[in-house]
Parts: structure tokens; C-alpha cells; sequence
């Protein structure tokens, strides 16, 4: 709107002007793909550094904090950030963007197009997932009293997996969200390169079913549906990695226990494109010290590369990790230190021939949003060694990426 009203002002400027508006959206160029174990860019090999910013739709519910998001797509693509990873769910309670089953509020909706719309200006590609395990947002407990509410018999929480009303609310909502149009770019999000791919949940857990068979069943009902509506994006189940039954080896490398989840089953899903994991030591193994954590999370991500090369033969995104400074050894140089080892694995495992593609640091936030701190928050701004780490990071990861075409 500001470009057509300089437009009607300056008539001499009636070409330039057109342009120089439209320099400041850098567009995804293509939509990413996967060949093999590598994902493609344009028919090239791609890699690279990416954030968590879990809260960018509900932020932006309000104008005046949209600069927010704003910043964080700024300060992150400086740093070479090119990939964030961010919730596009929020069901029931406050600034829903589902208020109830099949009911939307628009206002939300829109503030969900603004971040797409922001990420593509800066470059940016999404991945954006579609529900929550925990209750925060609404997520798997709030599906399932939406159920209990309209008199449907409900056990537990985990029957979000299994039954049919349920799976109805599941699958409703995806066909809603994909298939929106977006006010500001007028595009679908079905039809969007700026979103790299889609996550069918953040972090499944099964408490009724450890074999990881109960999640299986689920994520190729639900990932054969978000085919059928949108096959051009990639999709990921959106799981931490915990091994399951299948490979009973596998289990050696699990923190002690399992979740219901089965990494080598439930990947190897014909409609799953790649896999992911997270890694928390400081809270998996919480009573061991800072180097017996690194190692557990060393050994976390060459497993995982290894099985992802080798029998699930897809690529693999390191979509959650970070250092809690709630942890009792907390230092900025401890951080620093962590990350510097977390890349330099996934950095020396992509130039190995590996099958990672990238990581996502959880999580940027910009200033003043001490309310959104979870002990895990990096301020760019704020914390320059930090940021110079991730820059790095961004740079080689960049530069190998050169090498592979």
C-alpha cells in the first residue's frame, strides 16, 4: 500500500519504484525437495543453519509486537539463519487460532500470514508444525477434551491416536491450515516455497504403547491425508528419536527409556520425507555431569545419522537443541562451548558424506520477551558470542553446501 501511494505522488518513478519495493522481498526461489539422503535446492544439494521460534503466530496476534517477529527474521538471516522451525497450531484458550473444532479465529489466521509473509521477505523457510503433544497451545489434550465434551467416551490422552472423532478434528484442521489462502501474499500455504516443509506433531509420545506401533498407525493415516492435500511440501513426523521395538540394538542409545516412539519404524513411512531429532541431556540425564551429556549427545546424532543413511535412507534435521541456562553449571561459555560442539558434530557428519541436513537451534527470541524465556532463549542482540558461534556455523555450513554441487 506505502509503495502505491508513492507511486501516485511521484509519477516519474513509475518504474523505478515498482522495483525498488519489490527488492525487499527476497522469495524463495523453489520448493526444497529430498533426493536420497540429501535435501535438493533448484536441483542442487542444500544445507544448512536454522532457529526455533515457536512463538511467531501468537505474537504477532498483536500489531504492535509484529516487529518482534520482524527482528528475530532480521537479526536471524544476518546471522545466516536460513530455516526456522515454528509453530502453526493453537488450539483453544488464549489467542486461539482453532478456538474449537472446525472454528477459526481469523484475526489468528492473519497473524500466521504475516510470519509467513515476513519469513519470505527476509529469505527465510518454514517448518511448521501442525499440533503439540503437550498441552501448551491447546495440542493432544485439548483434542481430546474437545471429544469428551461432545459426549465421546475418551480414556486417556493417548486416545488422540486412535479415535475416529478425533482423528476427524486432527485431519479437519490440517485440511484448513494447508489449504488457506494468504491475506498478504495472496498465495496458498499448500502453494508456498518459503515453507520448506510440514511437522505432523511436535515431540509424539505414547504413554499406552512404547513399541512405537500405536504412533505408526497414526503418522501414516495422517501423513497419507497431508499428501493428498499438499504434495509438494515435505513432511516430518516431528519426533525427538527415541528408538523403539523394531531394532532392539537401537535401544542402547535412548536416555534409559522409551516414549512410544519407534525412529527406524515410524521414518521409514513411504509419505515421511525426513527424519528429525531433539536432544535435551541436561534434562534426559539430568543427574550427569557436562561431559558425560555432550557425549550422550554425540553419540545421539551419529546413531541416528547412520540409521538415517543406512536403512531409512533419507535426510535427517537436528530440529531441537540448546543449553538451559536453569541448568546448575550454567555460564555463557558453557553454552558457547555446548553449541560449538553440537555444530562442529553436524558440520563434520554433512561433509563426511553424511545424510544431515542441518540444525535448528531452540530458541531465538528478540528483546524484551523475558515472558516467552523457557532458560533455553538466545537474544541475539544481546549475547554477541553467541551469535558469532551460530554465524560460523552458518558459514561453513554454507560454504560446504558450494562443495556438493
Amino acid at each position: 500500500m506505502a509503495c502505491l501511494r508513492i507511486l501516485s505522488c511521484i509519477l516519474g518513478l513509475i518504474v523505478l519504484v515498482p522495483l525498488i519495493c519489490e527488492a525487499r522481498v527476497l522469495a524463495p526461489s523453489g520448493f526444497v525437495q529430498v533426493r536420497g539422503t540429501q535435501f535438493i535446492l533448484n536441483g542442487s544439494p542444500s544445507l544448512f543453519n536454522g532457529f526455533n521460534s515457536y512463538w511467531m503466530m501468537n505474537v504477532a496476534t498483536e500489531p504492535s509486537d509484529r516487529i518482534k517477529v520482524s527482528n528475530v527474521f532480521l537479526k536471524a538471516s544476518a546471522a545466516g539463519l536460513s530455516v526456522c522451525r515454528t509453530w502453526a497450531f493453537s488450539d483453544g484458550g488464549d489467542r486461539a487460532l482453532q478456538m474449537s473444532p472446525g472454528v477459526y479465529n481469523e484475526h489468528v489466521f492473519q497473524a500466521l500470514d504475516f510470519v509467513i509473509s515476513e519469513a519470505r521477505r527476509y529469505g527465510v523457510r518454514l517448518i511448521l508444525s501442525l499440533s503439540n503433544n503437550y498441552h501448551d497451545f491447546g495440542g493432544r489434550p485439548q483434542y481430546v477434551q474437545w471429544a469428551r465434551n461432545a459426549g465421546v467416551a475418551i480414556n486417556n490422552d493417548d486416545d488422540f491416536y486412535t479415535n475416529a472423532v478425533v482423528k476427524g478434528y486432527y485431519k479437519n484442521n490440517v485440511q484448513r491450515v494447508l489449504t488457506r489462502v494468504n491475506t498478504i501474499t495472496g498465495v496458498a500455504y499448500r502453494d508456498d516455497p518459503t515453507i520448506m516443509g510440514w511437522e505432523l506433531m511436535n515431540e509424539p509420545r505414547c504413554q499406552v504403547d512404547y513399541t512405537g506401533n500405536t504412533i505408526n498407525d497414526w503418522a501414516q493415516e495422517m501423513a497419507s491425508y497431508v499428501k493428498s492435500i499438499d504434495n509438494m511440501h515435505l513432511l516430518a513426523i516431528g519426533m525427538e528419536g527415541f528408538y523403539g521395538d523394531s531394532l532392539p540394538d537401537r535401544k542402547q542409545y535412548n536416555p534409559g527409556y522409551q516414549v512410544g516412539t519407534d525412529y527406524i519404524k515410524n521414518n521409514l513411512i513411504r509419505e515421511i520425507d525426513f527424519a528429525t531429532i531433539h536432544a535435551y541431556p541436561d534434562v534426559w540425564l539430568s543427574g550427569q555431569d557436562e561431559k558425560a551429556q555432550t557425549a550422550f549427545v554425540e553419540r545421539w546424532m551419529e546413531s541416528h545419522l547412520a540409521d538415517a543413511k543406512a536403512i531409512i535412507r533419507k535426510p535427517l534435521v537436528f530440529t531441537e537443541f540448546g543449553k538451559s541456562k536453569k541448568d546448575p553449571d550454567y555460564s555463557i561459555s558453557t553454552r558457547d562451548a555446548y553449541m560449538n560442539a553440537v555444530y562442529s558434530d553436524i558440520y563434520s557428519l554433512a561433509r563426511s558424506g553424511g545424510a544431515i541436513g542441518g540444525g535448528l537451534v531452540w530458541q531465538i527470541l528478540a528483546e524484551g520477551m523475558e515472558s516467552y524465556a523457557d532458560g533455553y532463549e538466545i537474544v541475539l542482540s544481546e549475547e554477541p558470542s553467541t551469535n558469532a558461534i551460530i554465524s560460523q556455523q552458518s558459514t561453513k555450513m554454507t560454504s560446504l553446501e558450494r562443495t556438493l554441487g
